[in-house]
């Protein structure tokens, strides 16, 4: 990278991936000249701890990003939908975390280890997928590069954190709730049933078609990534009681044979990837192995027996780094990298 700071801003800084933001720029040692915390009206006056100097949350405005670089924005679809250009328009590059632009023609949908150039193609955009696509298709690429994928059916077991810190809260409470005081009507607010010691076959809202939006993000968004429209793509995704880190069980199906050790050779060499497989010795990733981690893991790799060409995989990874906060500033150095800022 060059040596050159960056007036970086954050908006929905106090946020479930807000704070994971703030953590990753530490950890990585971003360049940030100046960090700029912007969230709602409602978390204005609140302090954050970033490089160990306090700084007092702003709210979030129409006139927030002058003289900022960089906005990293993980406040929700409507959010970014209303605020985006306004930081557009004072000369800010948006990272944006939420669903508002992804499927827009004119803005990169980017995974760096998939499609790192689609970052220099950006009019002022760019946007960071779904955490569950995230974490499938940097699994997913290498093996594309073998051969092309024509079918993905894809089940995914998502942790609470993906629906933010109140989910996270809710199902601390309600376990302490059933474990401590043995209180089985516990409240819900977050989910519209208990999640904790239970399992909820959707996440997010269903459409006329019986899919999710959840769903149909993994769909689209998997082929626009990986730049082929004809991979058939089907999903259910499901809400488990787990605090960090989405899991995902995927069958596909490719044009040609690929052998499992060409498959293990290419997952093993992978960027962003660590293979764990080894059922004679029941080694293979589980949501604990993946949390607080920067890579995605994978094991379970086996012959699909149903279909031709086809292989199931076990994939895990924590969605609020890699899935989230990591993969958007992954992006932010590969524009500081490229000097395009």
């Amino acid at each position: 990278m060059n040596s050159k700071e960056y007036n970086v801003a954050v908006a929905g800084v106090t946020g479930a991936v807000g704070k994971v933001f703030l953590s990753i720029l530490e950890e990585r040692k971003f360049p940030v000249k100046n960090l700029t915390p912007l969230a709602s009206h409602r978390s204005v006056g609140k302090k954050i701890i970033f490089r160990g100097q306090e700084l007092e949350v702003k709210e979030l405005k129409k006139d927030s990003f002058k003289d900022i670089d960089i906005a990293l924005f993980s406040a929700g679809a409507s959010t970014s939908k209303e605020f985006a250009k306004y930081a557009v328009e004072s000369g800010a590059v948006v990272i944006d975390n939420s669903s508002a632009f992804r499927m827009d023609e004119d803005v990169p949908l980017v995974v760096p280890e998939v499609n790192r150039s689609k970052v220099f193609e950006h009019k002022g955009i760019i946007a960071n997928p779904n955490c569950t696509t995230i974490v499938m298709v940097v699994v997913l690429k290498p093996i594309y590069d073998l051969s092309p994928i024509k079918r993905i059916i894809a089940s995914t077991y998502q942790s609470v954190s993906g629906a933010g810190a109140r989910a996270i809260a809710e199902l601390e409470n309600q376990s302490r709730e059933i474990i401590c005081r043995g209180n089985k009507n516990v409240k819900c607010d977050v989910f519209p049933v208990r999640i904790a010691f239970n399992v909820i076959p959707h996440v997010d809202i269903f459409l006329d078609n019986g899919y999710t939006k959840e769903e149909m993000k993994l769909v689209y968004e998997t082929r626009k990534i990986i730049g082929d429209e004809n991979i058939r793509v089907a999903a259910t995704s499901v809400r488990v009681p787990v605090f960090t880190s989405h899991s995902l069980s995927v069958s596909i199906e490719t044009e040609v044979k690929v052998e499992l050790d060409a498959v293990r050779d290419a997952l093993a060499g992978a960027e962003g990837v660590v293979l764990k497989d080894d059922f004679k010795n029941a080694v293979y990733p589980t949501a604990l192995d993946s949390s607080d981690k920067d890579s995605v893991f994978v094991g379970r790799i086996r012959e699909d027996i149903s279909v031709k060409n086809g292989i199931n995989l076990w994939i895990v990874g924590d969605q609020l780094r890699k899935g989230a906060a990591l993969n958007t500033i992954q992006i932010a150095e590969e524009l500081i990298r490229g000097e395009a800022i």
